[in-house]
């Protein structure tokens, strides 16, 4: 929209806002841009308003920001001076923020105080992605009990698994020291060491003395004999090794 002034006046101004149309999902933040365009200006003070328009109803002031103000901040709105563009950010977008936006040019000491821009067009429409985020955590709680329970059977089946293989692994390790252990320490204190027999044949020379009181005379006395006699020994106790070395010795 191009308004000039009358003849007399000495600044041309235009006023535009954009973009024209914006469709943004709920929760997001809507940015618009009010431009002013001065030709021979003055120097005159102004400001400038923001404005809503709900189904063609009467426009409501949101928001307003003077000219030597950088920033202006609320609740919902956030206005930014960057002359000659100033920005409005629309925060935390419902859809009943839906309408048609635009800014008006407020100056001071002129004839023409009020200049409006065109109209531009906010849609929000609804979130889709919190919607599904909201979703699957409640098919994921329905599932969630079933899934406990396979996790836990897993783990208690694991958990049995690992400790028979550690019980087989003991008994079997057990088992081979005991084998491995020194027959003193397999063999109870009372047990003795199974005793060695050892057969011995012991020799000797048996020696006859005649008598002398009855010698018989040379020319009368039997031709020598050989005299054989059976010695029984008596029985003795089963030698050990330890005996039968010594008795070597």
């Amino acid at each position: 929209v191009l308004l000039c002034c009358s003849p007399m006046l000495a600044s041309c101004r235009r006023v535009t806002f954009f973009p024209a149309v914006l469709t943004l999902p709920a929760g997001s933040s809507a940015t618009f841009f009010c431009n002013i365009s001065m030709e021979n200006d003055s120097g005159s003070e102004y400001s400038l308003n923001w404005y809503k328009e709900t189904n063609h109803s009467q426009a409501q002031k949101i928001a307003e920001i003077s000219q030597n103000n950088p920033q202006t901040k609320t609740e919902k709105y956030l206005l930014t001076n960057h002359t000659p563009a100033f920005k409005i950010e629309i925060l935390n977008l419902h859809q009943n923020d839906s309408g048609s936006y635009y800014c008006g040019l407020i100056t001071f000491f002129e004839p023409d105080k009020v200049m409006e821009s065109n109209r531009s067009h906010l849609v929000v429409t609804a979130a889709p992605e919190k919607t599904n985020a909201t979703d699957e955590p409640e098919m994921e709680e329905g599932s969630a009990p079933n899934h406990s329970r396979a996790v836990l059977v897993g783990i208690l089946l694991l958990t049995g698994a690992v400790v028979l293989l550690i019980f087989g692994y003991l008994t079997v390790t057990y088992r081979r020291g005991d084998v491995q252990k020194p027959p003193s320490e397999n063999t109870p204190a009372e047990e003795k060491p199974p005793m060695v027999s050892i057969s011995t044949v012991d020799y000797g020379v048996l020696e006859f003395q005649w008598d002398q009181r009855t010698q018989v005379p040379p020319e009368t006395r039997p031709v020598d004999q050989t005299e054989y006699a059976t010695i029984i020994f008596p029985e003795e106790k089963p030698i050990t090794p330890e005996r039968g070395k010594k008795h070597q010795d």
